[in-house]
């Protein structure tokens, strides 16, 4: 494996002048004596945290089981508050450019690159999913639309709107002193359009912190524009399951591990080989 971090540079409101964006790589590199030059998807994955922290359970374990179903993984450790919009949707725009830029080194299938984000970081992909061609994105850095444009995105119980069923401290937090006048840009049933790229979503019934009408709200409008979509709602399972092992279940809290939606991830990962 061939681990490295790069920090990703972008301007943007970022008011942490102390935190750096960083980029961690979880790379498979092929086998000598197999003599065949593999290209695999990439899987991006943006942790949550309420635009205030990057959770490590859904980092680096999410990276090694992407790597275990011989994925090219990546983690991005975006900037949260007091950083505010659109400071990590940057970040993260760069972060797709620098992975499409070393695809041929790093054995990257160039059409299968995917965000996969949890809770806010579910919001977070799912914004660059609907902002990607916008003019205030792709102009700020400097870099073809085509370049930052993901090739799907994976949800996992993402925040989506920002009006009745929002998490409303991750708004707050993405915002700041803005919220009243960029929530609706911010609320992203609304913001779907024909140019978005397939999606798969999961959620849980039970989540009363994000509340499943995030997902539900966000694939009535994928189908309104026809876009594919796979959504999967488990009945069982409190928000921010990660994984939902024993490998993201902390000692210090509430049960975690839900074996009945252990199988998402073998589900994303098939969605995303057969994504055309």
């Amino acid at each position: 494996m061939i681990h490295k971090k790069i920090e990703i540079e972008i301007n943007g409101n970022n008011k942490d002048q102390n935190f750096k964006a960083e980029l961690d790589t979880y790379l498979l590199d092929d086998l000598a004596n197999m003599k065949v030059e593999r290209k695999r998807p990439a899987v991006l994955i943006l942790p949550g945290g309420g635009y205030r922290f990057t959770s490590d359970r859904e980092a680096e374990p999410v990276a090694i089981q992407m790597n275990a179903m011989g994925f090219q993984a990546f983690v991005l450790y975006y900037s949260c508050e007091p950083a505010t919009f659109p400071t990590a949707l940057l970040q993260t725009a760069k972060a797709i450019s620098v992975i499409r830029e070393h695809a041929k080194e790093w054995h990257i299938e160039e059409r299968k690159v995917v965000l996969l984000g949890f809770s806010a970081g579910g919001h977070l992909a799912a914004s660059l999913g609907t902002f990607w061609n916008k003019e205030f994105v792709y102009e700020a850095l400097k870099i073809e639309p085509k370049r930052i444009r993901p090739d799907g995105l994976v949800l996992a119980y993402p925040v989506i709107t920002a009006w009745e069923f929002a998490h409303q401290d991750s708004f707050r937090a993405l915002l700041g002193e803005e919220y009243e006048e960029r929530k609706e840009l911010v609320s992203l049933e609304n913001q779907v359009g024909e140019d978005m790229m397939p999606v798969f979503l999961w959620h849980t019934f039970e989540d009363e912190s994000v509340p499943v009408e995030n997902s539900l709200l966000f694939a009535h409008a994928l189908r309104k524009k026809n876009i594919p979509f796979e959504l999967h709602i488990y009945q069982k399972g409190r928000h921010g399951l990660s994984l939902a092992n024993g490998e993201t279940n902390p000692a210090n809290e509430e049960n975690l591990i839900v074996l009945e939606c252990q199988n998402w991830i073998t589900m994303a990962g098939t969605w995303i080989r057969n994504l055309a």
